[in-house]
């Protein structure tokens, strides 16, 4: 067995979807109906079963969608997974609370992009679905089930993340994730309106400081692994280690890109994939064991080469606590061991060489 271990996997459940969010990775909708049936998704959890216990996250499009969803939680719940679910929470009731505990879920995401309906809907595209967040962390609080809030930022919203993360906290959230969304799947559409490099580092140094001085939520920066880089260098700078806290159900707090190394992503057709962002498959499990794809596939094997990585990655002292997003280096340039195209640091290797 590889020294790799996948301790978290999401499961993209189903491709149906009630919203349409400018940023969704599988451009999902409600015309898109393909999903694994009850059978295949069970056969699914065998071969991911036969090699680790992972967190499990159902995911989708709109898992809810599906009216099979609970009986492949708890048929993976009983094969020692701690199962998750990402909902976008429009679908969620007391029924749907009550089907959650039955099969126990341990943890469920929520998204909210903004602290407003206005700005949250228009990230959507959905009216009322600001109001479906709100809604939902009603019933998951009155049913006593722990959720978190993924929120991901454009330049359209990147103005709200401050109000946003403190929306997430009066909600009553374990746990907020900032994502810096990575151009893929629809997500290609909003690729004038990324976040500007120059503004990267600005919104890290502000999420340092708001970490450091937090103490009732978990929070993390997503997609944006050079926080690791500056976490360091911010600790240096202020003379002050910022003290990291984990969820249990998370994927890691002292890493960047983990991307093949301790997650994977798997699609509604089975295609195994290092994360949901990077849209290339190291494997399909329908046609290959979990164990053969993970140990064996290239894709996966050329991720877990840092000292391949190309450019100012390949050179960089924090490599092995960074990595550089894979996913956004082939958005960009269409090679993932290309260098991280959002990170300016240059490293002492190559300062050294220019000196």
């Amino acid at each position: 067995m590889t020294e790799f271990v996948p301790k978290w996997i999401a499961w993209e459940s189903t491709e149906k979807c009630n919203l349409a969010c400018v940023h969704c990775r599988a451009s999902a909708d409600m015309d898109k109906c393909f999903h694994l049936d009850t059978i295949q998704a069970k056969k699914l959890v065998d071969t991911i079963a036969s090699y680790c216990t992972p967190v499990f996250v159902l995911s989708g499009g709109e898992p809810l969608m599906r009216e099979d969803i609970f009986e492949i939680a708890e048929y993976a719940d009983g094969k020692g997974f701690r199962v998750c679910m990402a909902t976008n929470g429009m679908l969620v009731n007391d029924a749907v609370c009550e089907e959650m505990k039955r099969t126990n879920i341990r943890m469920v995401s929520l998204s909210l992009d903004g602290s407003t309906a206005e700005i949250h809907d228009d990230f959507r595209k959905v009216n009322g679905s600001f109001e479906g967040v709100v809604r939902a962390t009603e019933f998951f609080r009155r049913h006593g089930i722990k959720f978190l809030i993924n929120s991901s930022f454009t330049q359209r919203n990147q103005h709200d993340i401050a109000a946003t993360f403190r929306m997430a906290k009066s909600l009553g959230a374990s746990a907020w994730y900032m994502f810096m969304i990575v151009p893929t799947g629809r997500g290609e559409d909003v690729m004038a309106e990324l976040i500007k490099k120059e503004d990267y580092d600005e919104i890290l140094e502000w999420h340092y400081h708001q970490e450091k001085e937090e103490s009732e939520i978990l929070m993390r920066p997503t997609c944006a692994p050079h926080y690791y880089r500056l976490v360091p260098q911010l600790n240096q700078k202020h003379e002050e280690k910022l003290k990291r806290r984990s969820l249990t159900f998370s994927t890691g707090g002292g890493k960047g890109c983990i991307a093949a190394q301790s997650i994977c992503f798997i699609d509604a057709r089975g295609n195994a994939k290092p994360c949901s962002y990077l849209p290339l498959s190291a494997g399909n499990l329908i046609e290959q064991t979990f164990a053969d794809v993970w140990e064996n596939s290239k894709l996966f094997q050329d991720m877990r080469d840092f000292k391949a990585y190309k450019g100012r990655c390949g050179a960089c002292e924090y490599v092995n606590v960074c990595g550089g997003c894979r996913a956004r280096a082939y958005s960009v340039t269409g090679d993932y061991m290309e260098e991280e195209p959002f990170c300016d640091y240059i490293p002492l290797s190559m300062q050294k060489q220019k000196s």
